[in-house]
């Protein structure tokens, strides 16, 4: 049952850029909940019950190999959803989505996201839009990841996470950020290392402060405004 109000205004971007109308028909379905960190939100082979909308929180999705490493290839805040495959047709997915920032999100089953979708109309249309947004951005990750140092993949990947966040301070051990950028913990230090002696950012105790976004900007690589731009094309500005 919901617990919000069809005149609650949307903190999630897809919500947010719905009709009036087609939104009021998921209200009824959406709930408000909050996500924990590290909450799975579905793993491999694993059906999705239910789709997430974030708020201020941030889901991970991520890929492991057989010998345990990881990494991210797609990052879903405010601005997407996280159980797209939903809609597609498709019961698995070889991927896993895990929270990676805790906080609120709109929750509701993937069956009534399917019936809504299946009508048509805006809803449909803007799910494919995003579904495009999200197919571009992780093949800009596999661009990245390819022919950009983990300094300028740092400086990318802490921009998309402040904007997802809307927050230039978060929590992130080293550990975790090299797991999400396929890369060793040594690795994750110098960049960071460089990033903090610079000015351009703080990190302390796991802790990360950006110091200086436009700075971050400069030293991130072309990626980040590649997926900012797509999503802005596709979807409006957040």
């Amino acid at each position: 049952m919901s617990n919000i109000q069809k005149f609650d205004p949307p903190k999630n971007h897809l919500l947010a850029v719905l009709p009036t109308e087609a939104y009021e028909r998921l209200v009824p379905h959406l709930e408000l909940v909050s996500l924990t960190n590290y909450q799975s939100i579905y793993d491999v082979d694993e059906l999705i019950s239910y789709v997430y909308f974030p708020h201020h929180s941030l889901i991970s999705l991520v890929t492991s190999m057989e010998n345990g490493s990881t990494i991210e290839v797609s990052l879903v805040g405010r601005e997407g959803m996280a159980g797209i495959m939903a809609i597609l047709g498709g019961k698995t997915k070889a991927h896993r989505a895990y929270v990676q920032a805790p906080g609120q999100a709109m929750r509701m089953s993937a069956a009534a996201l399917k019936a809504e979708f299946d009508r048509g109309g805006p809803l449909q249309s803007i799910l494919l839009r995003y579904c495009q947004a999200l197919f571009s951005q992780a093949a800009q990750y596999v661009a990245c990841n390819r022919f950009h140092s983990t300094e300028e993949r740092l400086a990318r990947w802490l921009l998309l996470v402040r904007d997802c966040l809307q927050s230039d301070t978060f929590i992130l051990t080293q550990e975790f950020i090299g797991e999400m950028l396929g890369v060793p913990r040594s690795s994750v230090t110098i960049a960071a290392g460089n990033l903090s002696q610079a000015s351009v950012i703080r990190y302390t105790r796991g802790r990360v402060t950006i110091l200086d976004g436009e700075a971050l900007e400069n030293c991130s690589c072309e990626c980040y405004g590649a997926i900012q731009r797509e999503f802005a094309h596709l979807l409006g500005p957040l």
